[in-house]
Parts: C-alpha cells; sequence; structure tokens
C-alpha cells in the first residue's frame, strides 16, 4: 500500500478564515485516506475554532515531535503555548504574528525534509509585511526560503490555468518591471510546470498584452511591440509554443482561453478577476518553480465572514488535493525523465518541436 503524504497546514491569520477552513475540511475522516495532516497551530487556537464551528467531528492528535504523528488522526504541531488573543474579522498585530509562526515553521519542516508538502491558509499584508517579514505575500516568502532564482504564481482550476509575470505591486509600478527578460523566465517557469507538474508535453502557452487592446499598434502604449511582442517571437524561435499578445478582455469574453494549456497574465488583476469570474470559488493557488510543493485556496482571509461559520471550505480542500497530486505528479515525472531511453526519447522531441 502506497504510503500517504504527509502535509503541513499553515494556520493563516489567526482572525481570518483560514482555521475554520482547516476544521470544516478535515471534519470530513475521509480526508485521512489520502494524507496526514499536520496542522502547524497550537491547542488552545484550534479548540477556540472548534467552537465557532459547532457541528464538527473533528479530533487531533496534540505533538511536539513530528515524528510521532498520528497517521489515523489529525495532527496539531504546537509552535507556541501562550495565550493568544483571537478576534474574528478584526485585524490586529497578534493575528499577523502568528500567521508568520505558523507559516515559518512549517517551511523549515518542509525543508528539513519532515513533511512532504505545505498547504497555506490566507495571510493579511498589513500585518505581516514587516522588517522581520519583508516579504509581499507567500510567493517571494518561498522564493528565498528554497533559494529558488525565480518562482510563478499559478492559479487554475481544471484546465483554466493563469500565471502572473507581476504579484503584488502597485498598478502604477507595473509597467516598469515588464522586461523582456522577466517576461522570458515566467513563460520558462510555466512551460516547464505545465510538463512537469500537469502532464502536459508540448505546452502550448497565450500572453497577454498589458496596455488596452493590447496596445492598438502603439496606439494606446508601446510595451506591447517594444518588449513582448519581440520577447515572444524570441521565444518561438527557441521552440516554445507561446503566442500573443492578446487583449485581455476580448481573449477572456471569447473564451480564448479554452484553445491553450495556459494563460501569462501581465498583473495581478488582469489574470486574476477573469480567473475567480470562472473559477467560482474553487480555484487553487500554487507556486511554480520550488523544488517542494506549497499550494493554497484562491482567496484571501475574508475578515468580513470570519467567525460566522459562513465560510466555504471547497477551494481549501482542493488546494489540498492538488499538492498529493502534485506530488504523485513530480514523482511520476521524476522516475519518467530517470530512464535513459525514455529522457532520451524526451530530448528528441524537445529538439523537433
Amino acid at each position: 500500500m502506497e504510503e500517504k503524504a504527509i502535509i503541513g497546514i499553515t494556520t493563516g491569520d489567526l482572525n481570518g478564515i483560514g482555521l475554520e477552513l482547516i476544521i470544516k475540511t478535515f471534519s470530513d475522516n475521509r480526508m485521512l485516506d489520502f494524507c496526514t495532516p499536520v496542522i502547524f497551530a497550537s491547542n488552545k487556537v484550534i479548540n477556540y475554532y472548534r467552537r465557532i464551528v459547532p457541528e464538527n467531528t473533528f479530533s487531533f492528535n496534540s505533538t511536539k515531535d513530528l515524528t510521532k504523528l498520528n497517521p489515523k488522526q489529525i495532527n496539531v504541531f504546537n509552535c507556541w503555548e501562550e495565550d493568544v488573543a483571537v478576534q474574528p474579522g478584526v485585524l490586529t498585530e497578534l493575528g499577523g504574528k502568528y500567521a508568520i509562526r505558523s507559516l515559518q515553521v512549517a517551511a523549515q519542516c518542509l525543508k528539513d525534509g519532515q513533511i512532504d508538502a505545505v498547504v497555506t491558509a490566507p495571510i493579511h499584508k498589513s500585518n505581516t509585511h514587516n522588517n522581520d517579514f519583508p516579504y509581499t505575500g507567500h510567493t517571494p516568502f518561498f522564493k528565498e526560503k528554497f533559494g529558488a532564482n525565480d518562482v510563478l504564481m499559478l492559479l487554475y482550476d481544471q484546465d483554466l490555468r493563469v500565471a502572473l509575470v507581476t504579484e503584488h505591486i502597485p498598478v502604477s509600478k507595473v509597467a516598469s518591471v515588464i522586461t523582456k527578460e522577466l517576461i522570458i523566465s515566467k513563460v520558462n517557469l510555466l512551460k516547464e510546470s505545465l510538463i512537469k507538474d500537469f502532464g502536459i508535453d508540448k505546452p502550448k502557452i497565450a500572453v497577454m498584452g498589458l496596455n488596452p487592446h493590447a496596445g492598438d499598434e502603439g496606439q494606446i502604449g508601446t510595451e506591447e511591440q517594444t518588449i513582448i511582442k519581440p520577447t515572444i517571437e524570441l521565444l518561438q524561435q527557441q521552440g516554445t509554443l507561446v503566442f500573443g499578445p492578446f487583449s485581455a478582455d476580448a481573449f477572456f469574453a471569447r473564451a480564448s482561453y479554452q484553445h491553450f494549456d495556459a494563460v501569462l497574465a501581465m498583473y495581478h488583476d488582469q489574470g486574476l478577476v477573469p480567473f475567480k469570474t470562472l473559477a467560482q470559488g474553487g480555484g487553487v493557488n500554487y507556486t511554480a518553480g520550488l523544488p517542494v510543493i506549497r499550494t493554497s485556496p484562491d482567496h484571501g482571509t475574508a475578515f468580513d465572514i470570519a467567525g460566522k461559520n459562513l465560510a466555504d471550505e471547497s477551494s481549501f480542500r482542493e488546494a489540498i488535493f492538488e499538492s498529493i497530486r502534485l506530488l504523485k505528479q513530480r514523482k511520476n515525472y521524476a522516475e519518467y525523465t530517470a530512464n535513459p531511453m525514455r529522457r532520451g526519447k524526451i530530448e528528441k522531441e524537445r529538439d523537433n518541436s
């Protein structure tokens, strides 16, 4: 029988919906058939949220030793013992402080090989971004933690996959950071992930323009003509099936994404507004380009409904399932490419593409 994956789970902001999602997801005991969950939190904060979700069958094994996990139970790895004031729906310094404590301990355990993958609940940048945590979100944190040259924020729901060239930066700064080198890096990361993580041998990628109407031949901005289109042409010459730049509004309105394996958007809202509209709460956020697996739900802390037993755990549950699938897919890919005959076939196909 195949050994179950050990999936680490972070709390997210203690006053957001993260812990409610965790309790709702694992109140279905069938989840334990697929993985051994380890929640990086404290017994006290878990018990607080158990009372908020009254109709649950959530019981857990408390531990401070990851070598003594119970594979038939939910495991809570205690990252702190002190009492923490939990105020659902309220943005507080403590809510962010302990969210980062959970994240940092889980990430170190992942780096040390004590867990197999991490699923992160949402954090809020205003109470986490500081001198001790100088990151605009999970993605840059994991990039530095695992020494990646670059990473890619990739959201997907079934066959709809949307990645971002830029992530959490002001719109006023987007144009200044769009470069040939950045686009090449993101396209290559996306291509590699589609091959290794999704099993698509020759992925077809659509690239969005930056300006309205993709610049209208230079009438509404020149980035398409001077940067994006020449970069796409260069990548095509190198054998990558990449096309564009497309006008984002028409591209999504006409469902043109159905003809591609993935879409690369230039900035956050250009990609995530249509994605979240189409995915309707079922999407998963994946950090491509890391040597490890990290997924998360495709939404934020949702302070407006926190503590009210209203949170929908669908996206969080999918993030758990996807972390397990991605582990298996990477293992299968590694075994496939380790075979010299198969590796030669792959290399020959790429040379001929």
